[in-house]
């Protein structure tokens, strides 16, 4: 019997390689993850902006995964997050407080929700998708409003509570247990997105985003994987809301509005498009200086992010993101040639000693 050539394995490996790292966490994670415990551990008194902030960051993930990795364009993403949060409400009001069924439930919902909304609005593109997404969630806001009896409409949707996490750990007025409940379903959501976004059926969607003729006549079913993608989005969203249910026990009308469609739009725009960072990173930021700004000014808060808007459009067109990828890029360059100079001097010593040595009687 011949030996197996060794040189297919060699070349699977060889390709199997670039996937793992593509899914491998890099540093700024690490930073983010310990600018997250050290705001629990230092920063009390601003616990529940900081879970309002985790969850604006899984909202703003799953817009990412529409808008930047599906190249879908949408001005509704609202109605999953209002979906989820009154799934949660009403599940919690009527069926049961346990928060983890009341997640499930509202990540549910909103993916019902994003299916049927997603075979009318993927059939179109550019501006009347656009339009078809705003119709759906201006629809579903005015359902909300009409359907009193339900949501309570304007009043919100109160009454409820919200049973002891893993049946040990409340909810206090501090905010403690839901800050790392939050946390801990953001970094759920977070791996979940990095897997899927390497993984061949995300690789396949960021195909169609570029070319869909050409991923059609590659034989990828285009219309599936983006309706797919469109109700795992909606899912991820219904999740956010669902969390914002339980944490502030009430679901406001606005969780369905435009407003805060569009404050979702300016994070990824601020963070950066087509990058989980970026969705981070956007949501970071303009949910801190919207408060920090409005503390300050409470009137003309909102024209101060509108300026801090187009200094980033203007001079980052690419996001925060890419601003800290240039600077990446300029670090590593110096680096490296401070390596390859270490080591050149190295040598050279190294070949001194051995000349010396040689020439020593």
């Amino acid at each position: 019997m011949s030996p197996t050539n060794p040189l297919p394995q060699v070349a699977g490996t060889a390709h199997v390689a670039p996937a793992l790292r593509r899914k491998r966490l890099g540093a700024l994670d690490g930073v983010l993850l310990l600018a997250a415990i050290a705001t629990y551990c230092f920063a009390d008194l601003y616990l529940a902006l900081a879970t309002s902030v985790l969850i604006m960051i899984i909202f703003a993930l799953s817009l990412d995964l529409v808008q930047g990795y599906c190249g879908i364009e949408t001005l509704g993403h609202a109605a999953f997050f209002g979906s989820g949060a009154y799934a949660a409400g009403l599940f919690a009001l009527h069926v049961s407080p346990d928060p983890l069924l009341g997640l499930v439930a509202g990540a549910v919902v909103a993916a019902g929700v994003g299916l049927i909304t997603g075979i009318v609005v993927l059939r179109v593109s550019g501006l009347t998708q656009i339009m078809l997404t705003l119709t759906c969630a201006t629809l579903l806001y005015e359902a909300g409003n009409v359907a009193k009896s339900i949501t309570m409409g304007d009043d919100g949707l109160t009454g409820y509570t919200i049973a002891p996490l893993l049946g040990r750990f409340s909810f206090d007025i501090y905010g403690h247990t839901a800050y790392l409940y939050a946390l801990a379903v953001l970094l759920v959501v977070y791996l979940f997105t990095q897997f899927l976004v390497n993984s061949p059926f995300g690789l396949a969607v960021q195909g169609i985003r570029e070319n869909a003729t050409r991923m059609s006549l590659l034989g990828v079913r285009v219309g599936l994987r983006r309706l797919m993608l469109y109700t795992l989005a909606a899912a991820l969203a219904g999740v956010a809301g669902a969390l914002s249910a339980q944490v502030n026990n009430i679901v406001a009308l606005d969780t369905l509005s435009f407003t805060l469609s569009a404050n979702v739009l300016v994070m990824l725009a601020l963070g950066g498009t087509g990058r989980l960072y970026g969705a981070a990173l956007g949501a970071i930021v303009f949910m801190v200086l919207s408060d920090r700004i409005a503390a300050i000014d409470p009137t003309n808060w909102l024209a101060a992010l509108g300026v801090l808007l187009i200094v980033v459009v203007r001079f980052a067109p690419d996001g925060l993101i890419g601003l800290v990828d240039r600077f990446a890029a300029r670090v590593a360059p110096a680096r490296h040639r401070a390596r390859r100079t270490s080591v050149a001097d190295a040598g050279g010593l190294a070949n001194a000693t051995t000349t010396d040595k040689e020439v020593t009687p």
